[in-house]
């Protein structure tokens, strides 16, 4: 199975978009785009923008270990692992422990799942066609 390191240009191509993806959610975080938006899009966005984007680059940030830890390959086993530790921060807030976020609100579960959920359509059924990781044949 290629890698990243292996010279393999689709691998490095795959790198390149997981980076960029996770690049480009930075930057919307480090740039506070939701501070431009105003009534409810503000508050949905200070609300659950970050319970949909976080799961979605965790995810992601685990597609770049694909080549060098060989049981993160799979992806039901990232999805469920990302949305563990996720629902796991959440839990920690119900019990007053702030750890990305300060207050509880079940409906962050959902948000997990939504951002997960996407993260895997856009690996298995975008990324997956655009640069698969096996060559064919």
């Amino acid at each position: 199975m290629p890698n990243a390191c292996s010279g393999n240009t689709t691998a490095r191509g795959r790198a390149a978009v997981v980076v960029s993806i996770l690049l480009l959610i930075v930057l919307v975080h480090v740039f506070r785009l939701g501070t431009y938006l105003r009534g409810s899009l503000h508050a949905l966005y200070y609300s659950y923008f970050s319970d949909v984007v976080i799961p979605f680059y965790m995810y992601f940030l685990m597609c770049l270990t694909d080549a060098h830890v060989r049981f993160l390959r799979d992806w039901r086993l990232k999805a469920m692992l990302v949305f563990g530790v996720a629902s796991f921060t959440e839990v920690l807030q119900a019990f007053g422990v702030p750890l990305l976020g300060r207050t509880f609100d079940p409906l962050d579960f959902v948000m997990f799942a939504g951002g997960v959920l996407l993260a895997v359509l856009a690996d298995r059924f975008l990324l997956e066609r655009l640069l698969p990781r096996r060559s064919p044949g």
